[in-house]
């Protein structure tokens, strides 16, 4: 049945705030740089030009003159300490650097630095450089990382990588040079939260989903990762006293029934928790409630008010629920509830924070949502644990040292000081009045569920679009402030840091309505990464660099010389049209249009239905005419379009000619993987299953594509711009 059949949207999705927050081990102290390292940033406008485009940009950075320190197979990475963490961090970039490498250099220990061709990881540094702190020197003769702890050797390999050319980051072999660029860099973070939140409960990420998320994200100096385990579509951690939160309360993620293993056993919790800590990286559990809970009134009867079980969610809706909170005995349910559930989360999850929720109960009276705080918060406190939660848990009592997590936009800053403010607004008075601290993630900048713009496929769009640029423009400070930057509601000492959130309830193509058919979702993966990037960097940007080096043109190219990484990471980022975009060299990686007899290869009424079939038709520059190439390690390319996201796929595999050529679920196949051919005139454009050439009937507007035996035809010649 499809998710439209089973759930009509009764009305249209209001702006439902989403959720950020955490901290490193470190947090509670103000996140200032070091002493050491507060010193103006080096002016960099003269040798510009010679700089490595690094992302978040250093405190300082500057070219030194030589060619730089080329790999060999015979390079040693040489850990100036025999702690297992710093080790650790050796045998991490021994693991990065090897498949694109070739190369499995070798990591060992060593009393002091070699004085020359040496990978040098030297955590023995200077108390001043804090935890996150380093310093990077690289010339002809070796590269040095040095630090005062493995976390801060950490952030420095993730600079150290940016070093060295695009192709490191590819899972295959590549031909090298392998070159750390020659420079000279003093680096420390902002803040000491920098978080990124991934929804798992609308839609669920397995265990190898969420590394690879991490892996991604510490590649920008995220230190934090916040897990929305548990909504209305779903219950994600087994919690053994109640088993029936994930055999009942797991079987449902949005537009989708009848799961069994939608959940993570403890095993699996622990795994990511320790995959999170080998990236230096803090996980923040979310139980959100007291709304946001269906999945646990389908599991729980006592929960609801009339002690009967819910059905299970599956469908797109929020603020549909609310624990049961209007009379003493279920006060009583939810209280138990809360203590067993936050007692099994927080044994598992060595770092400070549990997550409460407090989002989006517009039915919970002020009694109610002050028993669930009650409850919630001291179910937290008592495993010695920090609350967290979204900025409007603030309307209620917090205990000392809470963090909140703000996620108003536009409209709340509006009302700022005005006689008519927000509740949210609001509703940060009351937290900062409590003495709470604040991580920031304003919807409008930092919510990585909103559209790019029109013509992406995914997401929606209540709080405004949300392109590169504006994800990046915008400071922690002012996030809470009147329109003009002025009088902010949390002062600039109470903000911790800043998080990207990414929700995933309408994580299908064709977002703006409801979905008619499960082919709609892509892999989770696929998702995530077309929404995380480019915007993740922008925001992780403003969390780790100095405000004063904030400036869109320089961070602009900054940014899109990361493309070429992420294309030989195999990450699928949006190739935003209003960014250019450089191409890997020696491929045709990168957004085109592609035109054959004068028209160009289309898929009609940017339709984001799969097994649509291709046609040609009159240039207008719009998404559904622009296809991503990106190059697979066999030579081959897949063709995706940027309207529906779906790759160009010869129909049902076939190998005879005058099959169509459509739009289909990207899947690896070797009937969507394309040989791309110079040829006079353009490119010839060859399924790499069957031989035959992309081809379309003829010149007319709407001409059928399909594949065909070459005939040198201009209709088979392609033009790529």
């Amino acid at each position: 049945m499809s998710a439209s059949a089973r759930h009509p949207l009764s009305h249209p999705r209001r702006p439902h705030r989403r959720r950020p927050a955490r901290f490193g081990s470190a947090l509670l102290g103000l996140a200032l740089l070091p002493s050491a390292l507060s010193l103006a940033v080096a002016p960099q406008a003269a040798a510009a030009a010679t700089l490595p485009p690094v992302v978040p940009q250093p405190v300082s950075q500057t070219a030194v003159a030589g060619s730089g320190f080329t790999l060999t197979a015979q390079t040693p990475i040489a850990v100036v300490s025999t702690a297992p963490d710093a080790l650790g961090v050796g045998s991490y970039l021994s693991a990065l650097l090897a498949p694109a490498t070739g190369y499995t250099l070798p990591v060992s220990t060593a009393a002091t630095a070699p004085a020359s061709g040496a990978l040098v990881l030297d955590p023995t540094g200077p108390a001043t450089l804090g935890q996150e702190g380093y310093t990077l020197s690289s010339s002809a003769t070796g590269a040095t990382v040095t630090a005062h702890s493995a976390e801060g050797l950490f952030r420095g390999v993730q600079t150290l990588r940016q070093l060295l050319p695009a192709a490191v980051e590819s899972t295959t072999l590549r031909p090298g040079p392998w070159t750390v660029a020659p420079v000279q860099i003093s680096d420390a973070p902002r803040y000491a939260y920098r978080g990124v939140m991934l929804d798992v409960a609308r839609r669920f990420f397995s265990v190898e989903d969420v590394k690879r998320y991490i892996d991604q994200s510490a590649t920008y100096k995220i230190n934090t990762l916040h897990l929305h385990l548990t909504d209305d579509q779903g219950w994600r951690i087994a919690v053994g006293a109640l088993p029936a939160l994930t055999t009942t309360g797991a079987s449902t993620q949005s537009g989708f029934t009848g799961g069994t293993s939608w959940y993570y056993t403890t095993a699996q919790y622990q795994d990511i928790v320790a995959y999170a800590k080998s990236r230096f990286m803090t996980v923040v559990p979310e139980i959100d409630g007291p709304g946001h809970t269906t999945a646990a009134l389908a599991s729980v009867p006592g929960l609801n008010c009339d002690d009967r079980a819910k059905a299970p969610y599956s469908g797109f809706e929020v603020g549909i629920s609310l624990y049961c909170l209007k009379d003493t005995r279920h006060i009583a349910n939810v209280s138990s509830f809360l203590t067993t559930v936050v007692d099994a989360v927080a044994q598992l999850t060595p770092g400070p924070y549990v997550h409460l929720g407090g989002d989006e109960t517009p039915q919970a009276t002020t009694a109610e949502y002050d028993a669930y705080a009650d409850a919630a918060t001291r179910a937290v406190t008592a495993r010695g644990k920090t609350v967290m939660g979204w900025h409007q848990l603030g309307q209620s009592t917090l205990p000392a040292g809470s963090v909140m997590q703000f996620w108003g936009d536009a409209s709340d800053r509006a009302s700022v000081g005005t006689a008519n403010e927000s509740a949210g607004v609001k509703q940060l008075r009351h937290a900062v009045a409590q003495g709470a601290k604040f991580v920031m993630s304003p919807s409008d900048h930092a919510y990585l569920d909103m559209k790019y713009d029109s013509t992406v496929p995914y997401g929606l769009s209540w709080a405004g679009y949300v392109n590169a640029q504006k994800a990046y423009d915008w400071d922690p400070t002012t996030a809470t402030a009147k329109t003009d930057g002025s009088s902010p509601v949390v002062a600039a000492a109470d903000v911790l840091g800043v998080e990207a959130a990414l929700w995933a309830d309408r994580a299908y193509r064709g977002s703006t309505s409801l979905p008619t058919s499960t082919s709609q979702f892509p892999a989770p993966p696929v998702y995530a990464e077309y929404m995380t990037f480019p915007r993740l960097p922008a925001i992780a940007e403003i969390g780790w660099s100095p405000k004063s080096t904030h400036d869109w043109a320089s961070f602009r190219d900054r940014l899109t010389a990361q493309g070429p990484r992420w294309t030989n990471a195999g990450i699928g980022y949006h190739a935003a049209a209003d960014l250019t975009w450089p191409a890997t060299p020696g491929t045709l990686d990168g957004v085109h249009t592609l035109t054959a007899g004068g028209k160009s290869l289309d898929v009609p009424g940017s339709s984001t239905t799969p097994g649509t079939q291709l046609v040609t038709w009159a240039g207008h520059g719009g998404t559904n005419q622009q296809w991503k190439f990106t190059r697979q390690s066999d030579g081959t390319y897949t063709l995706v379009n940027q309207a529906s996201q779906l790759c160009a796929d010869v129909n049902a595999g076939s190998t005879s000619p005058g099959a169509a050529v459509i739009q289909w679920t990207c899947g690896g196949t070797t009937n969507q993987r394309w040989t791309v051919t110079s040829v006079s005139g353009g490119h010839t454009i060859a399924s790499a299953k069957s031989g035959l050439l992309l081809t379309t009937a003829s010149t007319a507007d709407g001409a059928l594509v399909t594949q065909q035996p070459n005939s040198a035809s201009p209709l088979q010649t392609w033009t790529l711009s």
